[in-house]
């Protein structure tokens, strides 16, 4: 099928911008993590630590407990899923690809110096995510001279220490980090960025979702329910040609994407 995947978002945190403390264990995580899979999504995105602006770090044990049973008991009931670790430390990924994530979506971009070597050895794909700062200091400077090009670029470099530690070309995907470090009328524009990155042989991967530059754009303040907007970020990012999509609405963003690519003439 053509047209970009689908990763459906398991937040196990009582923190996230958008539903965080709806998953308060890890048998409501599988089980949401299983009916996003049912709903159509290509893999699951488990994070146990909120990078909202503002957030506080989490301590490693802390987001091991709560993403490390969700990990292996998705594996074990859907051992064919794809499942990825939204994380930016190296053991949290370790421990997770070891109990079943074969996917690393790191918002830091290899901050942790042993990112790169988890990854390599695990045979792990990578997201690499465009992000000024941390989740805490991110806002404090969202001015950029040319923002396009200071997002290419620096996902370019990142990308290619990665090759540098071993990670294979084909197994890195780069992310513009819409929503980190932006001012939200800026946000709309980094959607152009995918074909740029793409021209540089990188997959791309946009996580747009009910992020408060749709609730901006469209007066919608609480994010569960931007679901409207989401949808039309989720084809706007398809139609910029993005491989990947990380949404919180599985069911709606696969059956607007059904029609997207017929009316596109695509199967």
């Amino acid at each position: 099928m053509d047209g970009p995947l689908i990763a459906g978002i398991v937040n196990v945190t009582p923190d996230s911008f958008s539903d965080g403390g709806r998953l308060r264990d890890a048998e409501a995580a599988i089980a949401h993590a299983l009916q996003l899979l049912d709903d159509g999504a290509d893999w699951v995105d488990i994070g146990g630590e909120s990078t909202r602006p503002g957030a506080a770090p989490v301590p490693v044990d802390e987001e091991l407990a709560r993403v490390e049973d969700v990990v292996a008991g998705v594996h074990e009931r859907r051992p064919k899923a794809v499942i990825s670790i939204d994380t930016r430390r190296a053991l949290v990924a370790a421990r997770a690809c070891a109990v079943g994530a074969s996917v690393v979506n790191d918002v830091s971009a290899l901050g942790d110096p042993e990112m790169a070597d988890v990854v390599r050895e695990a045979g792990a794909q990578l997201v690499l995510m465009h992000m000024r700062g941390t989740p805490q200091t991110m806002q404090a400077d969202t001015s950029y001279g040319d923002l396009e090009g200071e997002v290419v670029e620096h996902l370019r470099s990142r990308a290619e220490h990665a090759e540098s530690r071993g990670v294979a070309r084909a197994h890195i995907l780069l992310d513009p980090g819409i929503g980190f470090g932006k001012r939200p009328g800026d946000n709309p524009r980094l959607f152009a960025v995918v074909p740029r990155l793409s021209a540089l042989g990188y997959r791309t991967f946009i996580g747009a979702s009910r992020k408060r530059f749709i609730g901006e754009l469209t007066g919608v303040a609480e994010a569960k329910h931007r679901v409207a907007g989401s949808v039309g970020a989720a084809l706007a990012a398809a139609a910029w040609g993005a491989d990947v999509l990380r949404v919180h609405d599985v069911a709606e963003t696969r059956q607007a994407l059904t029609v997207f690519r017929a009316c596109r003439g695509q199967s």
